[in-house]
């Protein structure tokens, strides 16, 4: 490769970080998600292209990762939307992701309801048990989201396992929070 042509790859990857473009943890790295589609529209791979999904135009998978990108973007209406839309009503990522956009969008027993749907799917699904956890905490049930984390550990372990660090520090919050409370 040339100087000059490895220079303009440099710069064009270095444009790339400080416009904030960089990949996010989970990225595909293609750029092209549903969370930057508009009005409800999905990322249709095999199109390229944001397409508005319909029931039996987009496989369960294309629906579970628009579902999940919208989701995580904070687009809780058009998660649901879209991955209402998924033909196997007994897939553990899709029941999970209808239990956390429902969660964050307000409706959290309407979102419990879809945790344990898919606990009851996939009782190893550690991700499923990590954000039923959340839920419970939201309820101030910590001893039935201590009961998750100690399931998680079961499954894979506290160390490296992303799943109950996470849910391990949103309890530890949540004692803290509740000792605080307390004082006053």
């Amino acid at each position: 490769m040339s100087r000059t042509c490895h220079t303009l790859l440099l710069a064009a990857s270095l444009g790339a970080v400080l416009s904030g473009s960089a990949f996010a943890a989970g990225d595909s790295g293609s750029g092209n998600s549903s969370a930057s589609c508009e009005n409800g529209q999905v990322w249709d791979e095999s199109q390229k292209k944001c397409v508005v999904p319909k029931k039996g135009s987009l496989d369960d998978d294309s629906l579970y990762e628009a579902g999940r990108d919208l989701a995580y973007a904070g687009r809780y209406e058009e998660a649901i939307n879209v991955l209402s839309l998924a033909s196997n009503r007994n897939d553990k990522r899709i029941l999970n992701f209808l239990g956390f956009s429902h969660r964050k969008d307000g409706r959290l027993e309407v979102g419990i309801g879809y945790y344990r749907q898919a606990i009851d799917v996939d009782p190893t699904y550690t991700l499923v048990r990590e954000y039923y956890g959340e839920a419970l905490l939201m309820k101030g049930d910590a001893a039935g989201a201590r009961a998750q984390l100690a399931a998680i550990e079961t499954l894979c372990g506290s160390q490296a396992c992303e799943e109950y660090q996470t849910l391990a520090a949103r309890i530890e919050a949540f004692k803290t929070s509740r000792a605080v409370t307390r004082t006053y």
